[in-house]
C-alpha cells in the first residue's frame, strides 16, 4: 500500500471519528462559555458560574462537566440586579431519563429563598462518576427554570467516547475496512491497466 493509499485512509478515519464524535456530543442546555466567563442563561437572566475542586484542583475552575468525583464547591454570581429580589432554588438530580419522580433522584437540594446579596455558594461531595442534571429555578412563582446536563469524573475526546460507545468504535471499524478494500481494489484495477 502506498503513503498516498495509507494517508488517504487515515484522513477518511479521522473525518468519520470526528463526525461520529460530534454526534455524540453533550448538550449543556443553560450553561456556556462565553467571552472566557461560564454563563447559566435562567428566562431573561444570566448568573456567573463558577465550579472548583479545591482537594484536587485546588483555585482551578471549571465551566460545565467537572473533572473529578470529590469535594465540589460552586458559586452563582448574579449578573443582573433584577435577580436579587427573586427567589431562587437549586436541585442536582441523577440522569436517568426520566425526572418523575424528582425527589428520588435529587442529590442536592438547596431550597428556594432570596439571595439579596446577589451570590450563592453550595457544595457536594461526588462520590460516583456520573451524568447529572443542574436545575436551577428562579421567579416568584418559580416561572424561569435552567436545566444542565453535566458529567463527574468522565474524561473527554475522541478516546473516551470511543471507550463509552461500542456503536462508535463499530463504525469505526467497518469504515476503516471499507477503506482498505477501497484502496486495494483501486490498487489491483492500477495494476490491471499497466500490466494490459
Amino acid at each position: 500500500m502506498s503513503f498516498q493509499s495509507i494517508r488517504s485512509v487515515f484522513i477518511c478515519v479521522m473525518f468519520v471519528s470526528t463526525f461520529l464524535f460530534s454526534t455524540q456530543s453533550y448538550a449543556h442546555g443553560g450553561l456556556s462559555l462565553a467571552d472566557d466567563i461560564c454563563k447559566l442563561v435562567i428566562g431573561p437572566y444570566t448568573m456567573h458560574f463558577t465550579g472548583y475542586q479545591p482537594d484536587n484542583t485546588q483555585e482551578k475552575e471549571f465551566c460545565e462537566d467537572i473533572p473529578s468525583t470529590g469535594r465540589t464547591v460552586v458559586a452563582l454570581d448574579y449578573i443582573e440586579e433584577a435577580l436579587r429580589p427573586l427567589p431562587t432554588e437549586i436541585r442536582v438530580i441523577k440522569d436517568i431519563g426520566s425526572e418523575t419522580d424528582i425527589e428520588a433522584i435529587t442529590i442536592l437540594h438547596v431550597p428556594s429563598k432570596v439571595y439579596s446579596n446577589g451570590s450563592i455558594n453550595f457544595e457536594y461531595t461526588f462520590t460516583q462518576p456520573g451524568k447529572f442534571v443542574g436545575l436551577v429555578t428562579t421567579g416568584d412563582k418559580q416561572e424561569h427554570v435552567s436545566r444542565f446536563p453535566f458529567s463527574v469524573g468522565q474524561p473527554k475526546g475522541i478516546l473516551s467516547a470511543a471507550v463509552q460507545s461500542p456503536l462508535l468504535i463499530l463504525g469505526i471499524t467497518v469504515f476503516v475496512g471499507a477503506a482498505l478494500i477501497l484502496v486495494g481494489r483501486r490498487r489491483k484495477q492500477s495494476s490491471d491497466i499497466k500490466s494490459s
